[in-house]
């Protein structure tokens, strides 16, 4: 049996913190996998990931002691099954906007009776052939609170059954808003989403740029956090190379 343990940390009132990947490279995955966080996420939505290089960076996160999860393209019962039979322990589902919409995501997450999960032979084998004893426990669901509509309707989606916790997208949520990053109608949004959290008893999530960020998000309280990626990576450390070398200023 596998334990989620990014999971369990935040059902204990731990934070569990991330890193988002959207290179599509399972070598760099399995890399930044050792560094030290709780989990690493794969982004289907807007990354380089195919359903073969997921596969690989999944296997490769699973050899360390991060939990890998995956952000789908879209609320698809089909697409959500893919990732979890993958090896994908948490997933998040964007621009969810309606308990309608959480439920659906919640039903394609869990075999029968919980929800609907189609099972096949795990692609997973690396979790071992007893994975659909215990896969409905330790899997993760996280829908994205990136909409005005959303933080309006924060608490009715929350409130559904199978429904873990969010991760909120602060760009679209400002976006949405028509306002910039950090106005106070966007502090005020992402704090009542936090609070919807507490009242339906969920796990609050963010996504964050850098370590301040993510600091100020800790202190108010939220567990599912990621910071940085990939991307941002490679480049701070391209910088930090030329600098030592007085090529940047």
């Amino acid at each position: 049996m596998i334990l989620n343990t990014a999971k369990q940390r935040m059902l204990a009132g731990q934070a569990a913190l991330g890193t988002v990947l959207g290179l599509g490279s399972a070598t760099a995955a399995g890399i930044i996998a050792r560094a030290g966080f709780d989990f690493v996420l794969l982004d289907y939505q807007h990354g380089e990931w195919d359903d073969a290089a997921a596969l690989a960076a999944f296997r490769a996160i699973s050899l360390g002691d991060a939990v890998p999860m995956a952000r789908v393209r879209q609320n698809d019962f089909y697409t959500i099954g893919r990732a979890l039979d993958r090896g994908a322990l948490g997933i998040v589902v964007p621009m969810v906007n309606s308990a309608a919409e959480a439920r659906a995501a919640a039903y394609a997450m869990r075999y029968p009776p919980a929800g609907g999960r189609s099972y096949a032979g795990a692609l997973a084998v690396h979790y071992g052939s007893d994975y659909d004893t215990w896969a409905d426990r330790e899997v993760f669901l996280a829908v994205q609170i990136e909409s005005a509509e959303a933080a309006e309707r924060a608490e009715e989606i929350l409130a559904v059954d199978g429904v873990d916790g969010c991760w909120i997208g602060p760009n679209d949520l400002a976006r949405s808003l028509g306002v910039k990053l950090g106005a106070s109608a966007h502090t005020d949004a992402i704090l009542r989403v936090a609070e919807a959290c507490r009242r339906t008893k969920k796990i609050p999530g963010i996504y964050t740029r850098d370590p301040a960020e993510a600091l100020l998000r800790l202190e108010q309280g939220f567990l599912f956090v990621t910071v940085g990626g990939d991307s941002a990576f490679l480049a701070g450390g391209a910088r930090e190379t030329l600098r030592g070398m007085g090529r940047v200023p």
